[in-house]
């Protein structure tokens, strides 16, 4: 099978200038810069839409992965990496053709996670707060008998019903928005287990639905691979965390729902790197790794992790290993959680580290396929609000106070109040923080506002968290367009300005084929 970096043209003369030895800025004539757009139309010239069907299709969600967040994503990975950071492209950059995506859900100008990933992987939008479901459904609803009879059935379950594998990889808890839109269906997000649906309703929690939901005379049967955090979900509070000492299981039915997992479908439970390293994805076995009670780590933290976690690339490719033994072929769902926390914890260092994170998993999903079968799909829910500002000079580190050209640090920009200030900032949060690591924020009192002279403060260390506007207890959504990303089968129908429930539509139309057949229930709802 031939790698998607081979394949897919568009990429050669970007991935050229992105890997070869950067040249001096002064040497960026104007003969270099029209030989480089010459270059680049000559590649996309050569592109030919792939009308195949699609037998593999991998979704890949940055959660909050607004389009601001992936530039300073790029020239981030490409700093740290000692290259020139502005013409550095993420893994996902790479890929041939790109849209645009309306967020707005139903109900709100600016949406979170629920209703954008229903839109996404179930093609129709929905209200906030609630996923999987229609929008003619209140938020709270407790009653199962209206949840069910307006559900909407998601991509991965169309796939089961297709006999396909299907998988699911997150670095939040898989019962989090994004991921539990996938499987599940609710009127509150917040259902994550049972003790948290209010007494007396009928309407079932998230985590029991990864279970319930599949099997004989259900839909599919089963998904095969479910990577991510949420351990204390599916485990009875009854029961001691097999890694975090004194910790228990949070379900107060007393199940087990990882061991349902393992007897229901033949699967098996890990919950640390070692058994995660161990498990053979030859072995025809069903894995389900839960490595964290709540969210896995941020990327940067990762390596302190006492039981160890995989990194988002790791669970991809093994997902991958795993999903490609189905003749049928598979879709998969990775979601890159943690961008959303950390740009919500006023982080831009985490939340850019995970970005980054996030594209290495692309590439890795690109070495193991062919984009003759596979269309890659890479998008965000929602974007923050999270800017990039001022008149840096070029080079000037992303996460640095302004310098503007012909200038060297020391020698900041300052605003008006005689300080300098940083290229990255926020809209609203919890503000300016030193010396705090990532979620800590949440203990400290909010400072917004210009609070304090940076000159000898690092604002590219990890922990500092950056200025902000308006003083809120967490920093919020944004509600402007997000990128699309895609190559592959169908790849091309992304163009222009759509819908964010267009996503799911293309990706339908990619597994159904050439003339756009109906594939074994792969067009049909709940």
């Amino acid at each position: 099978m031939r790698p998607y970096a081979i394949k897919l043209l568009c990429a050669a003369v970007t991935a050229t200038f992105a890997t070869a030895a950067v040249p001096a800025f002064a040497a960026e004539d104007a003969a270099f810069w029209y030989q480089d757009g010459q270059a680049a139309l000559a590649e996309a010239k050569r592109l030919h839409p792939n009308m195949r069907r699609a037998k593999n299709v991998i979704f890949f969600v940055g959660d909050g992965m607004g389009v601001s967040t992936v530039t300073a994503a790029r020239i981030l990975e490409g700093q740290l990496q000692n290259r020139d950071g502005e013409r550095n492209q993420l893994a996902f950059e790479r890929l041939p053709y790109l849209a645009l995506s309306k967020t707005y859900s139903v109900n709100q100008q600016t949406p979170d996670s629920a209703p954008t990933m229903t839109a996404m992987v179930s093609g129709i939008k929905t209200n906030d707060g609630m996923f999987g479901i229609a929008p003619a459904v209140q938020r709270g609803e407790k009653d199962g008998a209206v949840i069910d009879a307006n559900k909407v059935a998601s991509l991965l379950q169309l796939a089961e019903r297709a006999g396909r594998a299907t998988g699911v990889v997150t670095t939040a808890r898989v019962t989090h928005a994004t991921p539990g839109a996938t499987y599940a269906h609710t009127s509150e997000r917040n259902w994550e287990r049972d003790t948290q649906v209010p007494a007396g309703a009928t309407a079932r929690d998230i985590a029991s639905q990864l279970i319930d939901n599949f099997g004989a005379g259900k839909v599919g049967d089963g998904i095969e691979v479910v990577l991510g955090g949420g351990r204390r979900e599916f485990l009875p509070n009854t029961l001691n965390d097999p890694e975090d000492a004194g910790a228990k299981g949070r379900r107060g039915d007393g199940r087990n729902l990882a061991a349902e997992f393992e007897r229901k479908f033949n699967g098996q439970f890990v919950w640390d790197k070692a058994g995660f390293d161990n498990f053979d994805p030859a072995s025809g076995k069903r894995l389900l790794g839960l490595f964290a009670q709540s969210h896995m780590e941020y990327e940067h933290d990762r390596a302190n992790d006492t039981g160890g976690e995989p990194s988002i690339a790791e669970m991809t490719g093994k997902a991958i290993e795993v999903l490609k033994h189905n003749d049928k072929g598979f879709f998969l769902m990775v979601e890159g959680g943690r961008i959303d926390h950390a740009h919500h914890a006023g982080n831009a260092y985490r939340a850019l580290t995970d970005t980054i994170a996030l594209s290495d998993a692309v590439r890795k999903a690109m070495e193991m396929t062919d984009p003759e079968d596979t269309l890659i799909v890479v998008s965000a829910d929602h974007s923050h609000v999270f800017t990039i500002a001022g008149y840096p000079k070029r080079g000037n580190p992303i996460l640095g106070k302004v310098v503007t050209p012909g200038k060297n640090a020391p020698d900041y920009a300052l605003a008006q109040d005689g300080n300098p200030y940083t290229t990255v900032s926020y809209a609203n949060g919890r503000g300016y923080h030193v010396d705090v690591p990532g979620d800590d924020v949440y203990g400290a009192p909010v400072a917004a506002g210009r609070v304090a002279d940076m000159r000898s403060v690092d604002t590219t260390d990890p922990d500092f968290h950056q200025e902000a506007l308006v003083p809120l207890s967490a920093e919020t959504h944004a509600g402007e367009d997000v990128a699309i990303y895609a190559g592959g089968p169908k790849a091309h129908l992304f163009h222009g300005t759509r819908e964010q429930n267009y996503i799911f539509h293309v990706m339908q139309d990619a597994f159904r084929g050439k003339h756009g057949g109906k594939d074994d229930g792969a067009n049909e709802h709940d």
